[in-house]
Formats: C-alpha cells, sequence, structure tokens
C-alpha cells in the first residue's frame, strides 16, 4: 500500500462548490482507499491505496466525484516525496516570514515554462511567484485579497491544468499526515 494526499479543486471556497468531508471520505472509501483522512474543510484528504499512479489516482477521483456531484471537480494527487521535495526546495523561506500568505499551487502536470515566464514577474512586486516542477510557490506580503496575481493570470499562464492552492501551514500539515 503506498500513501497519497489528494487536493480537491475549489470547493467549499466562499459558500460554493459544497462538499462536506465526511461525503469525502465516504467516497474515498468506497474507491476502496484506506486509512482514509481528511484535513480541514477544503478538500484535502490522505489515503492508502493498492496501486496506482497519482494521475490515475486523480482521474479515478474525479470521475467518482462529477458522479456523484454532477459536475468537475478537478483533483491533483500528491506523494510524501513530492511534499518532501517541495518543503526541502521552498523557494521563499528567506522572505516568507507568514506561513499563511505563502501559497504553493499543485499542478496534475508541469507548467509551460515559455507561457509561465511571458512576462516580467518582478512588476508584481512586492509579490513573488517562482515555478518550481508540478508546483508553483507565491509570496502575498499583503494578503490574497490585494494580490495582482488575479485567477486570469493564473488561467492564461497554466492552460489545461487543474491548479489548486495551499498555505504553507497545510502543506506542512498534509505532510505530516501522509507519515
Amino acid at each position: 500500500m503506498a500513501k497519497f494526499g489528494v487536493l480537491l479543486r475549489g470547493i467549499n471556497v466562499g459558500g460554493s462548490n459544497k462538499v462536506s468531508m465526511a461525503d469525502l471520505r465516504t467516497l474515498l472509501d468506497g474507491l476502496g482507499f484506506t486509512n482514509v483522512k481528511t484535513l480541514l474543510q477544503s478538500g484535502n484528504a490522505v489515503f492508502d491505496a493498492p496501486k496506482g499512479t497519482p494521475a490515475q489516482l486523480a482521474t479515478q477521483i474525479e470521475q467518482a466525484l462529477e458522479d456523484r456531484y454532477g459536475r468537475v471537480i478537478g483533483c491533483v494527487v500528491v506523494t510524501r516525496a513530492d511534499l518532501d521535495r517541495i518543503v526541502a526546495a521552498n523557494p521563499l523561506a528567506g522572505i516568507a516570514d507568514k506561513p499563511s500568505y505563502q501559497l504553493v499551487t499543485f499542478l496534475n502536470g508541469e507548467p509551460d515554462a515559455k507561457l509561465f515566464t511571458a512576462d516580467d514577474t518582478t512588476a508584481y512586486a512586492p509579490e513573488v511567484v517562482l515555478a518550481g516542477d508540478r508546483e508553483i510557490h507565491s509570496w502575498h506580503p499583503n494578503g490574497q485579497a490585494n494580490t495582482k496575481l488575479t485567477p486570469g493570470w493564473w488561467k492564461k499562464r497554466l492552460p489545461g491544468l487543474v491548479a489548486t492552492a495551499r498555505n504553507w501551514n497545510t502543506v506542512l500539515k498534509l505532510r505530516d499526515l501522509l507519515d
């Protein structure tokens, strides 16, 4: 059995796209996953799976969510190794002094470097945004409510990818849950 984390995109945010964590646990159990645990109310879960790659598991979970809720809910599945790599590489460690203002946007594939670096991100200062392997690191010192990096900015640079962000505190908690 391998351990995985699943991150659902855009649920329970601002009162829309409701998915209860009890329903999510039941859904994951029904797919044959074991040791299912959820974290917070924003679509974070960990589980053990007997087989499958993160991409295969994400597709399986997305289909089950669509069958259950009648709408597409994007997922990104990660491993403990993914989270260990992200935490160890933390390119914002020297500047991000509020973990809740530091985000990791998890992706279901690699970002197109040409699209991502199409403009000078220093124009968004004091915000910082850096591409990783299958994630984007961003620092929002004035908070996310005041960001210049709008959903349109992200959509233009990450076409066709599922992208879902978690703050640094949540990243660390998810990693710990995968122990």
